[in-house]
């Protein structure tokens, strides 16, 4: 054993193990993960070097099975409610013992110790106990990566993630109530997950911490990818899944500073890890030539189908799921940023796809429309996407990622627009959904005109341009953007059916108002007057 991790209760003492013995890997190298995890028929090698491994049956997060202890460290400051189910201490130690049972049952133990968060000031050790081989390799390229010198002097961490997702939870443990469970305490600084293999409940864990650490120290944790121009302008990315964030971002002709989850200190923009989480669906060289070249050796690819004899990826196969992914360090992203720190935004930009129809391309945003907007979290599901879903249907997260906020939404929000009027920061709403008509009738805006836009908006080219608002919304959309069709720019103009423009926008107004309701309470007005009009 070359890792002690007594002070666990993780021994090793148990009869079930095999003649292989008990082995604690201590952050191995990526050619000690492959050698170990290749000869498991759940893993295999793409031709392109990259590991592929196999999280089913979950292939995606269990929302609904996260649960907060709730304690008095912490219980008078959490957002309680769908996102933050409360757990009782008890049975979060309950939980916990399982997965400890269950590792010390495992003939190989992994202990990945690594950073979250670029910033020094602002950095927190995690340390990830872990049965899996792709697991390990998975928060080896998301957590930032200690040099020797770093890890001899890494001492205790802050946090400690105990990943046993091949055991099931048990449901009847009270506020459990099914198979898996992934737990968050924020007083013993631990994790567990119990009954899902899919690795993304880690990343998002450290995610959630942050979000709940950062805020109370003045520094806004964002769901966002962050890249930066050559005179040092940073730009900001904030979308759900299925806008452009990682795409846009991936700019080869800006450097990346990370591509989901960052902090804003009073000294600039900082990226929470050390890699990067894209998605894989229809990739290509061509489309995102960035991403494409970074699956290589060292690469997790997630659920994805590939040719037996060749080892060649099919990226347009989905029969595992929509939800294939591939995890790699940021430095395999050539123009990557390294250290992964930036000054303050220069522009921030919220993406939507609007299944309706009804967004512009582009339009400019008030700090108080920003706040709205930012709160409201707004994107569209189309019909084809989902089971039972036959036309668009609005998608609100607040703060662009509700799933992972540990406080009310409101705060994030006051702290942007904190921000933004601090550091003189230009908001804008980029529609990459649909034009002249709805899912179905309309068309998807070309992707070569959202990056004009993007460049448009880097270049400083509407800075002078004229704006005129939106009667519904409220937007400042202008009237020319470089290599875009202007005909596009007014959406209703881009209707052939203009009643028909009118009751779509007018229905999604209404949405956006019903959803806010449950904010409203906590609302200043400024915010609460950038609401759009329903009638």
């Amino acid at each position: 054993m070359s890792f002690d991790l007594a002070q666990y209760g993780i021994t090793g003492e148990s009869t079930n193990h095999s003649i292989v013995g008990y082995h604690v890997h201590r952050n191995p190298t990526v050619a000690r993960l492959y050698s170990l995890a290749i000869p498991q028929a759940r893993y295999a090698l793409a031709n392109s070097g990259a590991l592929i491994a196999y999280s089913a049956p979950k292939t995606g997060r269990s929302p609904k099975d996260k649960r907060i202890v709730e304690e008095e460290t912490t219980k008078d400051d959490l957002w309680w409610g769908s996102v933050n189910i409360p757990l009782s201490e008890s049975s979060f130690q309950l939980n916990r013992q399982t997965a400890i049972n269950y590792l010390n049952c495992r003939d190989h133990i992994y202990v990945i110790d690594g950073f979250a968060g670029w910033d020094p000031k602002h950095q927190i050790k995690v340390r990830v106990i872990c049965t899996r081989a792709y697991h390990a390799l998975f928060m080896r390229n998301m957590l930032i990566r200690p040099t020797a010198e770093e890890l001899e002097n890494f001492g205790d961490p802050d946090w400690v993630i105990f990943n046993a997702g091949q055991m099931p939870a048990i449901p009847e443990i009270p506020g459990v109530g099914t198979r898996t469970s992934v737990n968050v305490n924020f007083k013993t600084r631990e994790m567990v997950i119990l009954g899902t293999e899919y690795a993304g409940e880690m990343k998002k864990g450290v995610f959630g911490v942050l979000n709940y650490t950062l805020p109370k120290q003045g520094i806004l944790s964002m769901h966002c990818s962050a890249n930066e121009g050559d005179e040092g302008d940073v730009a900001l990315f904030f979308g759900l899944s299925g806008t452009g964030k990682t795409t846009l971002s991936a700019d080869p002709n800006r450097r990346l500073i990370g591509d989901d989850e960052h902090g804003w200190s009073d000294e600039g923009v900082f990226n929470f890890e050390g890699g990067c989480y894209a998605k894989t669906v229809d990739l290509s060289a061509e489309g995102e030539p960035e991403i494409y070249k970074a699956i290589r050796f060292g690469s997790v690819l997630e659920n994805v189908g590939f040719d037996p004899v060749t080892c060649e990826v099919d990226y347009s196969d989905v029969s595992i799921t929509q939800n294939t992914r591939c995890s790699y360090p940021i430095e395999f992203i050539d123009n990557a940023k390294i250290p992964c720190v930036g000054g303050h935004p220069k522009n921030i930009i919220f993406l939507t796809c609007d299944a309706f129809g009804v967004l512009p391309p582009v339009s400019r945003l008030t700090p108080e429309q920003a706040m709205y907007q930012f709160i409201s979290g707004y994107t569209a599901k189309v019909a084809g996407t989902e089971m039972g879903v036959t036309e668009p249907e609005p998608n609100f997260s607040a703060c662009y990622g509700a799933a992972f906020l540990s406080l009310h939404p409101t705060v994030y929000a006051e702290l942007l627009a904190e921000k933004i009027k601090k550091h003189f920061a230009e908001v804008w709403l980029v529609n990459t959904g649909w034009t002249g008509g709805s899912h179905g009738v309309g068309h998807r805006f070309a992707l070569e005109h959202t990056r004009a836009i993007i460049d448009a908006i880097h270049g400083g080219d509407l800075a002078d341009a004229k704006y005129e608002r939106d009667e519904v919304f409220g937007l400042a959309v202008p009237d020319a953007v470089p290599g875009l069709p202007t005909e596009v720019l007014n959406p209703r103009d881009a209707w052939a059916d203009k009643d028909a423009y009118d009751a779509t926008a007018r229905k999604l107004a209404g949405m956006f108002v019903k959803n806010f309701e449950k904010y409203a309470d906590q609302a200043s007005e400024e915010i609460l007057s950038a609401a759009p009009k329903e009638d």
